[in-house]
């Protein structure tokens, strides 16, 4: 009975948070559904319906292409902020005794400066007279700025990887510290190799803490437009920016809502793909 009063105690305080975090997502959802079906008309008296919106941005092969640009440029960010985190997140979790603190403060840093100042330190550091180019040409490697270091998807992986590294660090830790050390410990004894033991045992306990991970990764960075209008130049525009110009440039709401639908029930169909996938993965032959 206590334990059941606690936990009732628990959720009443997560309560409040919760009910508002969804609310939120539901009526912006919301809105944007509506705005996505809504005629662009100003001679119009009434509001009319229509799905005009979806036919003309859908129809237009450069949304496609950009939102497949904008899936694979989202997996490898994925991909390399999860191989550069997780070494991390173990360190900090099984070797750095009293000093785990301290480089979490460390791995959180970035957070303390702005996102945009972020980024502009890559552009300074990848531009065509930047820190990487400079110090090329003082050591004779290069004659001639290289080319393919900003301005492209490459720029956008890199800055975007380093901006939510720490979104992936901080997940596997907590996952890796929850994982109890007589396992790992047992398995030693026993006889299994450092590698066989991590293999069969933390790599799989700390699964759950990289999924989350990816998840925090992946969805954000399909829609981020800020990074490739910086860094991206036209080969890196992603699917964000085309929602930003018809929400901005073409004052066009209904259109930019129709993308942001189209996106979202994109993402949305990948990520249930991709956990099926997993799912049947998982089952016994």
């Amino acid at each position: 009975m206590v334990r059941s009063d606690n936990r009732l105690g628990q959720y009443a305080m997560l309560a409040p948070l919760g009910i508002s975090a969804v609310l939120v997502v539901l009526v912006s959802l919301g809105l944007i559904l509506v705005l996505s079906v809504q005629r662009t008309d100003p001679t119009a008296l009434f509001t009319e319906f229509t799905l005009d919106s979806y036919r003309n941005e859908l129809s237009r092969p450069i949304f496609w292409v950009v939102l497949l640009r904008s899936l694979a440029i989202s997996a490898a960010v994925t991909v390399a902020t999860l191989l550069l985190s997780y070494p991390v997140a173990y360190f900090i979790a099984f070797k750095a005794g009293r000093h785990k603190a301290l480089l979490l403060v460390l791995i959180s840093a970035p957070f303390f400066t702005s996102y945009l100042l972020r980024i502009f330190a890559w552009k300074i550091i990848l531009g065509f007279n930047g820190v990487v180019n400079s110090f090329l040409k003082t050591l004779g490697l290069i004659d001639q700025p290289l080319q393919f270091l900003v301005y492209n998807p490459f720029s956008v992986v890199v800055a975007l990887t380093h901006a939510y590294l720490a979104f992936a660090v901080l997940p596997i830790y907590v996952a890796l510290e929850r994982i109890d050390k007589s396992l790992i410990e047992s398995a030693s004894d026993l006889g299994a190799r450092p590698f066989a033991n991590f293999r069969q045992i933390t790599l799989p306990l700390s699964l759950p803490g990289v999924v989350a991970a990816a998840l925090l990764i992946f969805v954000p960075t399909v829609g981020d437009y800020v990074t490739p209008t910086l860094v991206g130049g036209p080969g890196g525009t992603m699917v964000g920016n085309l929602i930003q110009a018809q929400f901005g440039k073409a004052n066009d709401w209904p259109a930019g809502s129709a993308l942001s639908m189209a996106v979202i029930f994109s993402v949305g169909l990948l990520l249930a793909l991709t956990a099926s996938g997993v799912k049947l993965a998982r089952r016994p032959a």
